[in-house]
Order: structure tokens, then sequence, then C-alpha cells
């Protein structure tokens, strides 16, 4: 017997019925919502109900934050976005095209966070421009944490779904 059969036997390598997976997945939606435009949520909350130096300290975050992400789009923004589309279409292609599971569960993944860039960059964007402070800033980002849930909970619930196909699809006598 070949070692590389040794190890595919004790190690489940498909990606869907795979535990790490999705404790990946719970983890990366959980820190996605937990951090709204790289700032923790928790520092948002405290700005709001303690104010002063707490609020403070927010918006000066917010503030550098939304800089660092304008700063990346205006730079390399069209370089960003070309290469993103590059690996979404090529991940799609050979996850869905090609039957690849691997390239599936990463396009699962990468996809929607994807859109909460897109949807971080949006955020940033009306932040600068309408120049919030104080309760207006505490809404907005309270509104994007909530877009990124409902985004999250998409995701999961698809990627779930897919992931049960796949683990029936690889049983024999399924269909």
């Amino acid at each position: 017997m070949h070692w590389t059969k040794t190890i595919f036997e004790v190690i489940d390598m498909r990606s869907f019925s795979n535990l790490w997976f999705w404790i990946a997945l719970a983890v990366l939606w959980s820190s996605t919502s937990h951090w709204v435009l790289g700032v923790p949520f928790d520092l948002v909350q405290r700005g709001a109900r303690q104010g002063g130096q707490a609020q403070q300290d927010l918006e000066d975050m917010v503030r550098i934050n939304v800089n660092r992400l304008l700063y990346i789009g205006r730079v390399s923004g069209l370089w960003v976005l070309g290469v993103v589309c590059f690996v979404l279409s090529a991940l799609a292609g050979l996850g869905f095209w090609y039957q690849i599971e691997i390239a599936q569960a990463i396009f699962l993944l990468v996809f929607p966070l994807s859109l909460v860039g897109g949807l971080s960059l949006a955020t940033a964007r009306l932040i600068e421009a309408e120049g919030l402070q104080g309760d207006a800033l505490h809404r907005r980002l309270v509104r994007h944490r909530i877009y990124v849930q409902i985004i999250g909970m998409i995701s999961i619930f698809i990627t779930a779904m897919w992931g049960m196909y796949q683990n029936l699809a690889a049983m024999p006598g399924f269909g």
C-alpha cells in the first residue's frame, strides 16, 4: 500500500465532510461580524453607552480605518477588483464546472467575504462623505454589522445546503 493512500484513508480530504471546514466557517463569520470596519463591536457599544473617552477612541479608530480602506480603494482598487474577480472566477470554474470540492469550499467562503469587502468600502465612503460622528456613526456601524450578519446567515445556509448535498452525493446509491 502506498503511503499517500494511507494518509488519505486516515484523514478525510473532502472539504464538506471535514469538521475543520465547519469550524473555520463559524470562526470566519463570527470574527467578520465582530470587527465592523476593523473596529471591534464592543468598542462601538462602549462608545455609545459611556461616551467621553470611549467615544473619542471609537471615532479615532473609525477615522483611521476608513482612511486606510479608502486609500487602498483609491490607489489600487481596480487592481484589487481584477485580482478578486480572477480568483473568484477560477474558484467557481474549478469548483462547479470541474467538480473540485476544495475549490467549491473556498469559493463558498471567499465569495461572501468579497461582498462584505464591497459593503465595507461603501460604508467607509458614506462615513467620510457625511462626516459621521456620535449617534449617526453608531447607527451606521450597527447597520453595517446587521448587513454583514445577513450576508453571513445566507452564506452559512447556502454552504450548509451545498455541503449536505455533496456529502449525500458521495454516498453510494444516492440520486
